[in-house]
């Protein structure tokens, strides 16, 4: 499949509409990225010891319940694909955040120029993630920062058909308010799609103008079945 493809599938989603929802919210839902079989055969991929660097029971670190695994190089298709499909969409709501909040954007117009970024400053591990979540699992409200370059928006790839392979899991967004209590935003993902979110924050007015409310995201508990995602994070470990 080209990567044509994949771009066509990236840009068919209303843009104007997901800038708008990410700059309420903090979170969009995108077009669907992968059918069926597609993500029958990334989910095929959890059980392939050679192709990840890393795994992490979540349990064990109190994160929550469950297991994510961190992909090597190079990563299977069609993940770089959809990164780089991607990347160009964030990169134009990431500057205009960076503009509101009066920061410099550090962002150069291609993937591969940012994580050269990246690895020229240490942080050379691979991010991409595929996670698996069985019944009773959840995953602890966080943010996936893994250094000091940062590109402040991400990808989440639902795997699994919650119509009926898993009931819960569904995606959490926490937002702490300025002098107010936090506020929540709950999704449930369907098969194929993507949810674009905040890595860290989001700008929000306030009587001096634009500040930054901090954003956490994770997963509510799994009552049933089987939950796979796949993550897409466009910049890279320490």
């Amino acid at each position: 499949m080209s990567d044509t493809r994949w771009q066509t599938r990236a840009e068919s989603g209303d843009w104007d509409a997901i800038g708008a929802q990410l700059d309420a919210y903090g979170g969009a839902l995108l077009p669907r990225l992968l059918t069926a079989p597609e993500t029958a055969h990334l989910r095929a991929l959890y059980t392939r010891d050679d192709l990840f660097r890393k795994t992490v029971d979540m349990q064990r670190h109190r994160y929550g319940a469950g297991e994510y695994r961190y992909l090597r190089r190079p990563y299977p298709e069609p993940i770089e694909q959809l990164k780089q499909a991607l990347y160009p969409r964030l990169l134009t709501i990431a500057r205009d955040w960076w503009t509101k909040l009066g920061r410099e954007s550090p962002w150069p117009d291609t993937l591969d120029e940012w994580l050269q970024r990246c690895h020229a400053a240490g942080q050379t591990k691979p991010t991409a993630l595929l996670l698996r979540y069985r019944a009773g699992d959840w995953n602890a409200l966080h943010r996936d920062l893994y250094g000091d370059l940062v590109f402040p928006l991400q990808v989440v790839i639902n795997l699994s058909d919650p119509a009926t392979e898993y009931t819960g899991g569904e995606f959490l967004l926490v937002e702490q308010r300025h002098r107010a209590q936090s506020r929540g935003t709950t999704l449930q993902l369907p098969q194929g799609h993507g949810y674009a979110f905040t890595t860290r924050d989001r700008p929000v007015r306030s009587a001096r103008g634009w500040s930054a409310a901090p954003v956490r995201h994770g997963i509510s508990v799994v009552r049933s079945g089987e939950r796979y995602a796949l993550g897409l994070i466009f910049h890279d470990a320490a």
